[in-house]
């Protein structure tokens, strides 16, 4: 008995070793496969890892191709770990699980099941009606936070919405006179490029574009990057024809807004910016509207960087799923300077959005704060 708990103890180790491998390497994809979830593959022939491969960039080979590739010899006979399960189903690539089939592996390790109905277990029913045997759920929770964003964008056909905004101690997100540059330190700053190269879109309001004309692009120095789409909530379509987001062409704009003005909307449109009129509601622009047009477009992220009463049209609307605060050791005060959530707000506390924490880091001396939207 005691050999029997030692060797499935060992066994187990063993899968964790390269399962976490595995999602190492999968991480290397961030900012490129979107919509597609990010994967590692890592194939172990006598006890030593023989190929490993990532999923590289959305359209091209996926993880699994990319380890048989890589390997050192044939891969027959061999235990294949990856972190989600392998595809049945011909995409913009043929199916993994077919692939690892032809080449007579003796083993497949799945870390997440694909909650993708074109996959859905169809991809693990294929591997064992091949005689090939089949684990799942190796580091389970671990691959669960690696896909979140996959994960939520499959089930909900819509973008995980991620509100991110820096603030004092007070929780002021400026002066009354609107200085904001800087509350949050340089390495909370850097942090929200990573956090720009992670999730496939960035959300501000017209009253942010106007005051401050960001280019809302990715900088992370000696690190290859990718900038998100950007994505301006702009009513009245006020939007002048000057600013970065329409002139620099670093990245995609996409403006939503009420104000059907063809002549302008032309003139956007031949800067490459992409232009939808919406529903009007009490707030403006329909962001249920927005949110679900942007599924429609196959984005599966957006990090909304405000501004106030952006924030608040959105909490309102439960559209929010997750909030990133940096919290800086500063106070600021003043009935007039502006905070994290303004807008119309609720009229009592039980419509008050109510979040679960899951994470505090200290980054020098701000706090990043990181917490789900409790639904």
């Amino acid at each position: 008995m005691w050999l029997f708990y030692s060797a499935k103890k060992g066994a187990e180790k063993m899968n964790e070793k390269y399962m976490k491998r595995a999602i190492e390497l999968a991480l290397k994809g961030t900012g490129y496969v979107n919509p597609n979830p990010l994967v590692g593959a890592v194939i172990v022939k006598n006890n030593k890892i023989i190929g490993q491969g990532y999923h590289m960039k959305y359209g091209q080979a996926h993880a699994e191709v990319n380890a048989i590739n890589s390997a050192k010899e044939d891969i027959k006979d061999s235990t294949v770990y990856v972190t989600l399960e392998p595809c049945s189903h011909f995409g913009k690539t043929p199916p993994c699980a077919d692939n690892l089939i032809r080449h007579k592996v003796k083993r497949v390790v799945i870390c997440n099941t694909d909650p993708n109905p074109l996959v859905a277990g169809g991809g693990i029913k294929k591997l064992r009606e091949s005689g090939i045997e089949v684990t799942t759920g190796i580091l389970k929770e671990e691959g669960l936070k690696l896909n979140e964003v996959f994960f939520h964008y499959i089930k909900n056909n819509k973008p995980l919405v991620i509100s991110k905004t820096a603030v004092s101690m007070d929780g002021k997100i400026a002066t009354k006179h609107m200085e904001s540059k800087w509350i949050s330190n340089e390495k909370s700053r850097q942090m929200t490029h990573e956090f720009r190269n992670k999730y496939m879109a960035i959300m501000v309001g017209i009253n942010t574009v106007l005051k401050d004309n960001p280019s809302l692009t990715t900088r992370i120095e000696n690190q290859k990057t990718r900038n998100p789409i950007r994505i301006v909530i702009d009513t009245n379509l006020k939007i002048p024809m000057d600013l970065n987001l329409v002139k620099d062409k670093k990245a995609k704009t996409i403006i939503f807004t009420c104000k059907n003005d063809l002549s302008k909307i032309d003139l956007l449109k031949e800067n490459n910016v992409d232009v939808y009129i919406s529903p009007k509601d009490e707030s403006g622009v329909d962001l249920d509207f927005v949110i679900k047009k942007l599924g429609e477009l196959k984005i599966d992220s957006v990090l909304v960087e405000g501004g106030a009463t952006l924030n608040d049209s959105l909490f309102r609307k439960n559209l929010v799923d997750k909030v990133k605060i940096f919290m800086a050791p500063k106070i600021i005060g003043g009935k007039d300077a502006p905070s994290f959530v303004s807008g119309m707000g609720i009229e009592s506390l039980s419509d008050a959005t109510n979040l679960h924490i899951t994470n505090t880091t200290m980054i020098d001396n701000d706090i990043l704060i990181e917490a789900d939207v409790i639904k």
